[in-house]
């Protein structure tokens, strides 16, 4: 089996995988399978900040993959709620600036750099090759009011939100050739109401994928 590294924000969003390999991760940080498999989890804690260190930590490691794994609410109402998806382009969606009730893009500051990441992975995997491929943004404050979510659908088009993934791919690309996110959707994008989100589903298929991927590799 190829060298490859799981990352994850939050150890109950990967449980199966781990149960699976054998690898018991107690906090925030990289653990490895007990069972012979050259796979590695990575939990780094929610948001960009925690992701962006926990894999700064360990970019002086090679993998042949490495997998963003998580949740995700989604804009797009043509995904369904469990419906694991590839994510393409990640787009730090928070930086720019305000100019009074508009909003300017960070491409749009002329600051140099980016806040948009692209999936240039090259892997030929028929599971994968199988999923709805989005577009994502990435934020610090998970949208939750009709006027802020109308204005990030108008300003990004994306399909779906988390608070990792653009970090994922920044970093991403330090550690692997082959760096993949994978979400699986919990919930719609909407004035919060948790009795409306299956996390559970969401989390079951997510690594029920997960795993048939990577015994395919």
């Amino acid at each position: 089996m190829p060298k490859v590294l799981i990352v994850a924000a939050t150890k109950f969003e990967v449980e199966p995988i781990l149960k699976n390999y054998s690898i018991d991760a107690n906090g925030n940080g990289l653990f490895t399978a007990q069972n012979g498999d050259d796979v590695s989890v990575l939990i780094t804690g929610v948001g960009m900040v925690n992701t962006a260190y926990q894999m700064g930590r360990y970019s002086h490691n090679a993998f042949d993959y490495v997998l963003n794994v998580g949740i995700a609410g989604a804009f797009n109402r043509n995904l369904k709620l469990g419906e694991v998806v590839y994510v393409i382009q990640d787009t730090i969606s928070e930086m720019g600036a305000e100019d009074g009730e508009a909003f300017i893009k960070y491409s749009d500051l002329n600051l140099g750099g980016t806040n948009v990441f692209e999936d240039d992975s090259s892997i030929n995997n028929s599971h994968l090759n199988h999923l709805t491929k989005v577009k994502a943004i990435t934020v610090n404050k998970i949208h939750g009011n009709d006027s802020s979510i109308k204005k990030a659908i108008d300003l990004f088009n994306s399909d779906i939100e988390s608070m990792e993934g653009a970090a994922f791919m920044r970093a991403g690309s330090h550690l692997s050739s082959n760096c993949v996110q994978l979400r699986a959707i919990s919930n719609y994008v909407e004035k919060r109401n948790k009795n409306n989100w299956d996390i559970p589903l969401a989390i079951r298929n997510l690594n029920n994928f997960t795993l048939q991927f990577l015994q395919d590799l």
